[in-house]
């Protein structure tokens, strides 16, 4: 039985909403999941069962649900004031967490321009490059080089870099030229850097930026980048005089490994995008970093070319501000890039064994992220079969993927896993043969006691 109350939002949400990212009469065909609660990483449903948030509330959920710590801190904040705009003027909360992110982001990155999300932090970082081109003279960079498969948001900009025609192509006459080059995914770095090389050195003239999603492309599939493309890359933006902007918005906070996903290759970009995990999934906030090189460019004395005109009504809204200092504290509480490690590893374990299954292809996985490839209509069938199965994920395309929080436990995401298998037999009609504890023991003792997971992390499956 639902609770009283539940029909009323069921008919509203028919009524009255418009969902993102959704085919309205598809979705109106059934009821909708009406989530009344949320705690640790579970979510509970209005009918009273319960799910394993296996997507982390679209990949920004870090520390869990409704922490305590960080609702705490918005409610401290909110006592003294709960938005005031930093147009002229600045607050406690801005400024702490701007000296704290340039405290952990790569050196040189010294600047933080705030806003509202994902999509907006790459519409400053794309309007910051350009803008930075033409104070320095460079009229004729007026293009951006992106990779294959891109994907950085659903605002204009955004998605003049983006790359995935199911979500764009409608928009195309309305877009920014935008150059590309083939994904890291796709083939190994060598080639793919010679492919960008030969771009650049077409290009560069034109190009006032070139924009990655580093070693993850999330949207695109869960893509994994071949090792070594981000540290070429960052030498030949540098050789071609091309500022590097690393859209971090899905990959940073941890969700690799490390805090930053350029730390893998030790990679410090001209302009990092961050938000998602930024507040640790709980308000909408964003954050734009750049070099002082680009900032200085634009304390020249012509008043309006060197103005950057952009700003959001919310910029730096304290309590944002205050949930992201709360998510960085926890971040060295629960050492949580710890943990991520730890994810990792059952990761490695259980790769081969979805790898080993007919039908499933291309399993890869990096940090709390793992993914692989069904054949074409599988994906969602497998996916829909997880949710009776107390599993919430979705589908991107015919990839199945778990991008869990952070907080998430060994045992947790074991079952995760185990859910998935099962889902996979019943919905798709194929079968994932889980390993015996003693061939696990056997396998870690192959492995001198630890895990191997070094590498771009995908194996092959039969198709």
């Amino acid at each position: 039985m639902r609770p009283k109350g539940t029909k009323q939002v069921i008919r509203d949400d028919r009524n009255c909403l418009w969902h993102p990212f959704t085919w309205m009469p598809g979705y109106l065909a059934d009821d909708p999941l009406v989530i009344a609660g949320a705690k640790g990483i579970y979510l509970r449903a209005a009918d009273g069962r319960y799910y394993m948030d296996g997507v982390s509330s679209m990949w920004l959920n870090v520390h869990g649900h409704n922490r305590p710590e960080i609702l705490r801190a918005i409610a401290r904040q909110g006592k003294r004031f709960a938005h005031i705009s930093v147009f002229g003027q600045t607050h406690e909360r801005a400024t702490t967490l701007a000296r704290r992110l340039v405290a952990i982001a790569s050196k040189g990155l010294t600047r933080v321009f705030y806003s509202d999300d994902g999509a907006t932090s790459v519409e400053v970082a794309l309007k910051l490059a350009f803008q930075f081109a033409q104070i320095r003279g460079e009229t004729r960079k007026t293009k951006f080089l992106a990779l294959r498969h891109a994907y950085h948001g659903d605002t204009l900009g955004a998605i003049s870099v983006g790359d995935i025609e199911h979500f764009h192509h409608i928009f195309q006459t309305l877009l920014v030229k935008c150059y590309r080059t083939p994904s890291p995914a796709d083939m190994d770095s060598d080639t793919c850097l010679r492919a960008l090389e030969g771009v650049l050195k077409k290009h560069s003239d034109e190009i006032c930026a070139f924009i990655v999603e580093p070693i993850v492309q999330g949207a695109a599939g869960m893509l994994v980048a071949a090792p070594g493309y981000l540290a070429g890359a960052r030498k030949l933006c540098t050789k071609y005089r091309v500022p590097l902007i690393a859209d971090e918005v899905f990959t940073g906070f941890g969700r690799t490994g490390r805090m930053f996903a350029c730390e893998h290759e030790g990679v410090t970009p001209d302009i990092l995008c961050l938000a998602k995990g930024l507040t640790g999934g709980t308000l909408p906030l964003a954050a734009t970093l750049a070099t002082d090189e680009i900032y200085e460019a634009f304390l020249g004395a012509d008043r309006v070319g060197c103005t950057f005109f952009h700003g959001h009504s919310f910029t730096a809204n304290p309590l944002g501000c205050a949930a992201a200092l709360a998510s960085l504290d926890l971040f060295e509480k629960d050492r949580t890039l710890d943990n991520v490690r730890r994810l990792e590893a059952i990761f490695a374990e259980r790769a081969p064994d979805f790898a080993r299954v007919p039908g499933v292809s291309r399993v890869r996985f990096k940090g709390a992220v793992f993914a692989f490839d069904l054949p074409k209509g599988s994906a969602r069938p497998a996916c829909a079969e997880a949710q009776k199965r107390g599993l919430l994920i979705r589908p991107l395309g015919d990839t199945v993927y778990l991008v869990p929080p952070l907080a998430t436990t060994e045992r947790e995401l074991r079952k995760m896993l185990d859910i998935v298998a099962l889902s996979l037999r019943e919905g798709a009609g194929m079968r994932v043969k889980r390993p015996t504890s003693r061939q696990r023991d056997a396998k870690r003792r192959r492995a001198g006691g630890r895990s191997e997971i070094e590498g771009p992390h995908r194996y092959s499956g039969a198709r």
